[in-house]
């Protein structure tokens, strides 16, 4: 069994209890970790309070230093990251190495090149009238990160945080922790101060609520579901302590009349079925003009037949596996429920993959006349199923888009640019893509409504992990 990172060192948790790590193609355990307890949580946020003083003395340039180190080892291994997080969570090779691995990398730079370029101005100060306002860091921050992108998740977390003089204990998900080991061994080699950087692995509601009850945790960053973000919120609120969630989605994609059907069908089933589906920002709703409506079923439909479920060891696979059992019959139980709901069933379906005899496995699924009001439509499913709901005015397509309890991710596809731009406009959520607008890490990311608080990404994604003080002279 592994150890826990608790003040610069590897050591036995508290706790004699593990907790296996399933490779989700294989159904084989491939790993034990600690089962963490509330006495691990107490010594490491004890090590991270001890830090702190030295930690955040440093000038942002002196924190760059360290982390710029980290940066390089991390690059330099980003291929056996890659292959860790394929056993891990059952990400396919090729998407391994270009998301889950290097998205992370590339976030990573990005925040260390934020803090040369504004370091100055946030943690020297700025001048407003008679008043220097600065950003100092928030304390001892406890990272609470998922299983779907878990070294992205991380990273987004723990790099700003430790960069704005934050030290940090991490809880990564139990489900997929291999690469939150991978990466504390960097950190550790890089030489990163005792006790700046803590892991310790766990349940959610052991280690997960020790954190956030905890006293001297000053900060709480938090991704996953939306009732888990809840219970994060409810505990932390004993301590008054900070909170930031990013939660689950719903996300529509409206394609309006006049746009390119075949492109904006193609992409949009793509970004359902990327990572299996297991994304909270997901584009599960597609959105279609009644008078386009039958065409782009029948493009969806040949465009997720494409993804076929494969093994992700295998360079051409482009779906893999869920990343458990538990998630495997939570979607196909969604399956079913769509098709009593009376949802039409257009390709895919709750049956297994006779294929894959072994694995957790689901199949691509389509579902066309869908009513915004059914669960299929209004519940975070988590795999790669996608729903085609039909609407006559622009005007019922922002409301349909709109009618939901999450606000994370949305798109919008038209052939008019300013137009699309007015419904993009009028979209509750925190992110909407244009005609497919590339990813840009300088940009915040986060939700409206049940999607969660604060943003991630880009300088937002910094100052989040800030408090800010007013000295008036």
């Amino acid at each position: 069994m592994r150890s826990l990172y608790i003040d610069g060192a590897w050591r036995d948790s508290a706790s004699d209890e593990a907790l296996d790590v399933v490779n989700p193609a294989t159904e084989q355990v491939i790993d034990t970790v600690p089962a963490g307890s509330a006495a691990d949580v107490d010594a490491a946020v004890e090590a991270a309070a001890s830090a702190l003083p030295a930690w955040s003395a440093l000038t942002p340039g002196q924190r760059v230093t360290h982390l710029s180190r980290a940066l390089e080892l991390f690059d330099a291994r980003l291929d056996d990251v890659a292959r860790l997080l394929t056993t891990d969570m059952g990400a396919p090779a090729t998407f391994a190495t270009k998301v889950q691995a290097g998205l992370p990398s590339r976030m990573f730079g990005t925040y260390i090149d934020l803090v040369e370029e504004h370091g100055e101005r946030y943690f020297g100060g700025e001048e407003v009238g008679n008043s220097l306002v600065v950003h100092e860091p928030v304390g001892v921050v406890g990272a609470i990160t998922p299983w779907n992108y878990p070294l992205h998740q991380i990273v987004l977390k723990v790099v700003p945080a430790l960069l704005a003089g934050n030290t940090v204990v991490l809880k990564p998900s139990e489900v997929a922790p291999l690469s939150a080991y991978w990466l504390a061994e960097i950190l550790h080699e890089a030489g990163l101060p005792a006790g700046v950087f803590n892991l310790v692995s766990g349940t959610g509601p052991v280690v997960g609520e020790a954190i956030a009850a905890h006293p001297r945790v000053d900060m709480v960053s938090f991704t996953g579901s939306t009732r888990a973000g809840t219970r994060v919120s409810q505990v932390a609120a004993e301590t008054v302590k900070r909170v930031a969630l990013e939660l689950g989605g719903k996300s529509p994609n409206v394609i309006l009349p006049g746009a390119d059907l075949t492109k904006a069908v193609k992409r949009g089933v793509a970004d359902v079925m990327r990572n299996t589906g297991q994304s909270c920002n997901a584009l599960t709703r597609m959105l279609v003009h009644r008078d386009s409506y039958e065409e782009a079923v029948e493009l969806a439909a040949a465009s997720a037949a494409k993804y076929v479920p494969g093994d992700p060891e295998d360079e051409a696979t482009r779906l893999g596996p869920l990343v458990s059992a538990a998630q495997r019959d939570k979607v196909r139980a969604y399956v079913a429920l769509g098709v009593e709901e009376g949802a039409r069933l257009v390709t895919g379906g709750s049956e297994p993959v006779e294929e894959r005899a072994v694995g957790y496995y689901v199949r691509p699924t389509v579902f066309a006349d869908v009513r915004n009001d059914m669960r299929v439509a209004r519940e975070e499913i988590f795999g790669p199923v996608l729903v085609l709901i039909p609407y006559d005015t622009v005007e019922e397509a922002v409301g349909i888009a709109n009618d939901t309890v999450y606000g994370l991710n949305a798109a919008v596809w038209s052939g008019d640019p300013d137009e699309g731009l007015a419904v993009a406009r009028r979209l509750r959520a925190g992110q909407v893509e244009l005609n497919g607008g590339a990813l840009n890490p300088r940009a915040p990311f986060g939700g409206y409504k049940r999607s969660g608080n604060g943003r991630e990404w880009g300088l937002p994604g910094l100052v989040e992990f800030c408090e800010v003080k007013a000295v008036q002279r």
